[in-house]
């Protein structure tokens, strides 16, 4: 989007109040937008913005990247924080938890620390105000303390219903940062008490959720108790967000049911059936049963033939992408291809480094390359295939299993690929490593069966691969698990976790030539 151009918004801040807004040109990026909207609506608190993308039939999506944005469009705000009630039954602290989806994941900056009550938030200014003149460290009642954790524990939730060790370190971190009154002196980093205590009320807070019927952590009920020593034990087989989905296992929409639901997902393959599918219809029911299709999904695992017959919409490379955004909060697509090419031309030079050097390893990237230099080399798409098919090679990787070949007389009859995971290529002659440049059709495997065919480019058969395996909950192929992890936390961004250490090496690379 041209930086130059005039950027006109209709501002949905809350139920009540909606703003039109013109900018004379476009933000630098999302951050910079921000700022003008809190400048420009007198708005103090945290929030995220999504918009209603047009390639979705208008719904909601996060805002990434500024250039999504279309020069006239529709975007709402989401507030970070919880209420400032003061009540602490089971129901009042429920309603923190705002909606049923959330809108976005755990915070790559600072945690937002919530808003207290009225009297927790006058102890704490006065609290800071003599820690700064003093050093002295203020004092909780019981009371207090427990409102703070409440309201902290429901902020966390809105992330986040399983967070790890390292992130709960950073909520700690983040309200004694903001309330110095509350650092403890006997701590070595002020906050360690703080962090348990964290960590304890997140588990009552589940329990009190689960009582309450909320999927997400109701999933997780049955463990061994007291009253049931011979289930499995409570911390084993946990149904829990691993790859940064921040919407893993969503309630039901309000006002429905599974019976509700159960009806829209038979009209929505009434609809694909149709010979000219309304894929505007099928994205909105798509929309409306996603938590059901979650629930089966998580709760009751079926092989990908059966998921994939009860909710054919699956098959359709849209609906892939869409289901991607719903689980994720982020555009596949437009977030793929942006950080594939932002990441490619030092990719390539990696590669022709470690061509120059001895072994199998070499060899087989010396020969991608030598493919690749007689193709266009200017050519985006060509140097999309190369990246993509040369990088689990360069991480040293078994890749038989991955990508398949076939001839045109052999893809005759329906395929018999022995394998959970795989690209298959069909190819007119017997195939060589250039076929992945001009295949005649890609198709998806998954456990044996044709899930998409008809794909062109190899990339967005890795893609839509990456998609589907977010959409059915499926493990990464061992054979291609470091290639499949750089995808998800380098180049998505989702987690950022712990690295294997041959894609942490790869991540390092990268960043030296970034700086």
């Amino acid at each position: 989007m041209a930086a130059s151009s005039c950027l006109m918004l209709r501002v949905i801040v809350d139920a009540r109040t909606t703003r039109k807004i013109t900018l004379a040109s476009y933000p630098e990026s999302t951050d910079d937008l921000k700022n003008v909207l809190r400048e420009k609506l007198d708005l103090d608190k945290n929030f995220s913005i999504q918009y209603e993308d047009p390639d979705f039939g208008g719904q909601l999506v996060s805002l990434v990247d500024i250039d999504e944005l279309p020069p006239k469009a529709t975007v709402k705000l989401f507030f970070d924080g919880g209420s400032s009630s003061t009540s602490t039954t089971d129901s009042e602290l429920l309603t923190d938890v705002s909606t049923p989806e959330r809108v976005s994941g755990w915070p790559q900056d600072n945690f937002p620390v919530p808003a207290f009550s009225y009297e927790v938030e006058h102890i704490l200014r006065e609290g800071n105000s003599a820690f700064e003149k003093t050093g002295k460290v203020l004092q909780l009642t019981r009371d207090q303390k427990h409102d703070v954790l409440d309201k902290l524990a429901a902020a966390i939730y809105n992330f986040k219903a399983y967070p790890s060790d390292k992130e709960l370190s950073k909520a700690a971190e983040a309200l004694v940062t903001k309330h110095p009154c509350l650092k403890e002196l006997g701590s070595d980093t002020g906050w360690f008490g703080w962090k348990t205590s964290i960590k304890f009320k997140m588990g009552n807070f589940r329990n009190k959720l689960r009582r309450a019927g909320c999927m997400e952590v109701a999933v997780n009920a049955g463990k061994r108790s007291k009253s049931s020593p011979d289930n499995e034990p409570s911390h084993s087989n946990i149904k829990r967000a691993r790859r940064a989905e921040v919407n893993y296992l969503p309630d039901f929409p309000q006002g429905h049911d599974s019976s509700t639901l159960e009806q829209q997902r038979v009209e929505i393959t009434e609809e694909v059936q149709k010979a000219e599918t309304n894929l505007v219809v099928v994205d909105k029911k798509m929309q409306m049963t996603f938590a059901l299709r979650r629930n089966e999904i998580i709760t009751s695992p079926s092989p990908v033939k059966e998921i994939l017959g009860r909710w054919p919409a699956l098959r359709l490379e849209s609906q892939v992408c869409a289901e991607f955004q719903r689980i994720t909060n982020q555009n596949l697509t437009n977030t793929f291809y942006a950080e594939l090419d932002r990441h490619s031309v030092r990719l390539m030079t990696l590669y022709r480094q470690r061509a120059a050097k001895t072994g199998k390893t070499a060899d087989a990237l010396a020969e991608f390359l030598r493919v690749h230099d007689l193709k266009d080399q200017h050519d985006v798409h060509t140097r999309r295939t190369t990246v993509l098919c040369a990088l689990p090679v360069y991480l040293r990787e078994d890749t038989s299993k991955f990508f398949k070949t076939c001839t045109i007389e052999d893809d005759s009859e329906e395929p018999d690929v022995d394998s959970s995971v795989a690209l298959l290529t069909v190819v007119r002659e017997l195939p060589d490593i250039a076929v992945q440049y001009n295949p005649e059709k890609i198709s998806i495997i998954l456990e044996n069966e044709v899930v998409i065919t008809n794909l062109q480019r190899i990339s967005d058969a890795f893609l839509l691969m990456f998609g589907l395996i977010y959409a059915l909950d499926l493990s990464y192929p061992k054979e291609m698990a470091n290639t499949f992890e750089f995808i998800q936390k380098v180049l998505l961004g989702l987690d950022d976790g712990k690295l294997k250490p041959r894609v942490l090496a790869l991540k390092n690379d990268l960043l030296i030539h970034a700086q």
